[in-house]
């Protein structure tokens, strides 16, 4: 019974989205109604525990994964490519601020 209600638990995003005192919270109410000892309780908590950090990985690489493939869908420009291009307008506006100067006074 706990088996599958771990299961049934762990196969949506809801685990990946609970803050850590929701799982600690529904881990205990879960132990009480199971009427189990103090130690399983504790496994078994702790056990829901290590699997929800990991389907939160997993649902946080996804995600991530998903945004990147939208960008990139959008043809938009990364942003360290952004702040390069800034840098170099700033060094041709200084260049040709130069230039300007050299030639108003030659």
């Amino acid at each position: 019974m706990i088996d599958l209600i771990k299961k049934t638990l762990l196969t949506g995003v809801g685990m990946a989205v609970m803050t850590k005192e929701k799982v600690e919270e529904l881990g205990r109410d879960l132990v009480d109604q199971a009427k189990l000892s103090e130690t399983e309780g504790r496994e078994f908590v702790d056990d829901l525990m290590k699997r929800s950090e990991t389907a939160r990985g997993e649902f946080e690489s996804r995600v991530d994964s998903l945004v990147r493939q939208a960008v990139d869908r959008l043809n938009l420009a990364p942003k360290d490519e952004l702040i390069k291009l800034q840098a170099r307008i700033v060094e041709l506006e200084a260049e040709l601020k130069k230039h300007e100067s050299s030639a108003a006074h030659g």
